[in-house]
């Protein structure tokens, strides 16, 4: 059955084409499995609750008619401003209309938010841009450049807001910088998501074709409820596709955690035992809430234009297993830099096991990916990825983040990062182990490997299941490095950044290339800690069992002053005082390209064909480098999707011209 919803309709719409319902949600209350609900163009001021689950062969679709053309969105017009002083407007709203949930009352707080908590999960939009927040209102007076944002000249636009317990009203004003806001497009949001399931086990839903934006979403850690603008809420198959998600206060997109009362935000509220305890914690009580393969997980988000999210473009802990991310453009996320703290990313996913991430852009975000513990099966292929770093003109944020294009944190693999294309300053923050990097172009530091991790105790799990096969902290190491071509692009010189309590600084290396693996044992040298011909001694196989696990490094290309390990099998190393060495991003017709002479360069120099048996297994899991359905990976496929024959080019080009192609669209 089609389900025709129209903004335009009366209010007596039954959902047939000749009389429409109004609202979405009055479509998302009778949907049944194999029903389409079709909705026109307009804006769509709700919150869509979907109540029933479609099933595996018979999907709940909600299109919209039109590509774009129909908005869900968590904001409400506000008129009726008047002048205070200066550039800055007052308008007062009745807080009857936030129902149970203010977000001009509620903060963006939690488990690891390190940012100082006075922003509210409210927002002022003027002419659809989002506001910033001032934490008094001289400052919103004063409408002065905010020093950390990454975009100042629109940091001027100020909003504050305060409220009167009298007239139990929100009070609201904004500097709209000489702007009369009665004769602009003024929004507040009012709803806390737009398009999620209130309850679990909503499955099979496809949402295809909407914008959906401005929904005053909460701070999503791991230990926590994770909500976002859209998501699946702990369910199974969902399909969100086509769409422009933009402007969430936190999330944009949620694969993530259920509620359970007992362990959320337990580190903020109650302190006594340590965050990462209470992420075991969930892992464990996530089995006991069904976190199966069969129940939860298998998702695929594809298409979509995710931007201007505060907290993250997609984010999720656990509940994202078994899914596909493709071909989506993710880009300017945290830039007002409002909010700091351990969540934030284009994409961020915890237990991101059997996760493909493939073909996305990804770029002007705080960081890139990242795969933040039990990065297990997860395989990053064929994303372009640049300019996610802070800009020089920008202040350090303090309890902000650190940017890279990916961070991989306190997993043990098999982690798989291939045919990537990674620009940025710093291209992996390599706080893990289990990791493969083949066939990358690799523009900035290798960094934090061997750090930031402690002793923190990871689960990894039974191969391509979510059942738990046992915890270790990580030891660093057992990570592979075939057919990369590593550049020294960027300056050599370590970052440094000083704490804002002056105590100290912070120093992370820019040096490009595998240098830092130098201390690391090769297989030889690990294996020969254990002998073989003698009964196991458990206390002289000790220090082996919490040493540094082995690296592996071949066929890799260091140029411009990247810095080969002593592990580097069969590479080759250009000469250091080479500068003209060339790698460009450039926009022509519509299309980006890599202006490059790296392939110049190569003279000739090839490496062998990189498959499974090759990569071998993660230590802990002792799970394959493979595909989620167990079958081998043969890496004869290059960023393009061409074919690598018997000459093995490094880098993510199968030939010199692959290399000259359009890597990505921007039309």
């Amino acid at each position: 059955m089609i389900i025709y919803v129209n903004a335009k309709a009366g209010h007596d719409g039954n959902g047939t084409k000749q009389m429409p319902f109004k609202r979405i949600n009055e479509a998302a209350k009778i949907a049944q499995p194999g029903d389409e609900v079709v909705v026109a163009p307009g804006v769509y001021r709700e919150y869509v609750d979907p109540v029933h689950a479609g099933t595996e062969d018979a999907r709940i679709t909600y299109r919209s008619a039109e590509s774009l053309g129909a908005v869900i969105t968590g904001a409400e017009l506000l008129t009726g401003w008047e002048a205070y002083k200066g550039t800055v407007w007052t308008a007062r709203v009745k807080n009857s209309v936030f129902g149970a949930y203010n977000p001009y009352t509620t903060h963006v707080y939690g488990d690891w938010y390190f940012a100082k908590a006075d922003k509210h999960t409210g927002c002022v939009y003027l002419n659809g841009k989002a506001m910033y927040e001032a934490t008094s209102l001289e400052e919103c007076v004063k409408g002065e450049v905010y020093e950390c944002s990454w975009v100042p000249e629109e940091s001027i636009y100020k909003w504050y807001t305060e409220q009167d317990v009298e007239t139990d009203e929100t009070v609201l004003f904004a500097n709209f910088q000489g702007k009369n806001p009665n004769e602009e497009t003024i929004e507040i949001n009012v709803r806390r998501e737009c398009f999620l399931p209130s309850k679990t086990g909503v499955g099979y839903i496809t949402v295809s074709g909407f914008r959906i934006n401005k929904a005053a979403t909460t701070w999503a850690p791991p230990a926590a409820y994770q909500d976002g603008m859209i998501g699946p809420h702990w369910s199974k198959g969902w399909i969100i596709e086509d769409c422009e998600i933009s402007d969430s206060k936190c999330a944009g997109i949620s694969l993530g955690k259920y509620l359970d009362p007992e362990n959320d935000h337990y580190f903020t509220y109650k302190q006594v035992k340590s965050p990462t305890q209470m992420e075991r914690d969930a892992v464990c009580r996530g089995q006991y809430h069904g976190w199966l393969k069969e129940k939860v997980g298998s998702h695929i988000i594809r298409r979509n234009n995710i931007h201007h999210c505060e907290q993250g473009g997609i984010i999720g802990r656990m509940g994202g297993v078994f899914s596909i991310i493709e071909d989506n453009h993710i880009h300017h996320i945290n830039n007002m830099m409002e909010q700091g703290g351990a969540e934030i990313a284009g994409i961020k996913m915890h237990a991101a096991i059997d996760v493909i991430m493939r073909r996305n852009h990804i770029h002007h975000c705080t960081m890139g990916i990242w795969c933040d513990w039990e990065a297990q099966g997860t395989r990053l292929t064929q994303n372009l990825l640049h300019d996610n770093q802070r800009p020089p003109f920008a202040k350090s944020l303090k309890g902000g983040m650190m940017s890279q294009d990916i961070f991989v944190e306190v997993g043990h693999g098999p982690t798989l990062i291939d045919n990537n294309i990674l620009l940025s300053d710093a291209s992996l923050r390599f706080a893990t182990q289990g990791v493969a990097l083949v066939h990358n172009l690799i523009c900035g530091a290798l960094t934090c490997v061997g750090d930031g991790t402690g002793w923190r105790y990871t689960p990894y799990h039974i191969p391509h299941r979510t059942e738990v096969m046992g915890f270790m902290t990580i030891l660093h190491g057992d990570d592979r490095f075939y057919n990369n071509i590593f550049v020294q692009k960027w300056p050599a010189e370590d970052v440094i950044t000083r704490h804002d309590s002056d105590d100290g600084f912070d120093s992370e290396n820019r040096a490009a290339g595998t240098w830092m693996f130098e201390e690391y044992p090769s297989y030889e040298e690990w294996i020969a800690q254990f002998d073989f011909t003698k009964p196991a001694d458990m206390a002289k196989c000790e220090p082996a069992h919490f040493g540094h696990l082995p690296v592996w490094s071949e066929g890799n290309v260091y140029l411009g002053g990247a810095k080969a390990s002593r592990h580097e099998k069969d590479g080759l190393i250009v000469a250091n005082d080479r500068d003209d060495i060339r790698v460009e991003l450039v926009e022509k017709d519509g299309e980006l390209y890599l202006d490059t002479n790296l392939y110049e360069m190569l003279d000739g120099f090839t490496g062998r064909m990189v498959h499974t048996d090759v990569l071998g297994k993660a230590f802990e899991p002792e799970q394959k480098y493979e595909n989620p359905d167990g079958t081998p990976i043969t890496f004869d496929s290059d960023y393009l999707g061409e074919h690598r024959g018997v000459e093995v080019l490094p880098g993510p080009f199968a030939s010199a011209e692959d290399a000259k192609r359009a890597l990505y669209s921007v039309k």
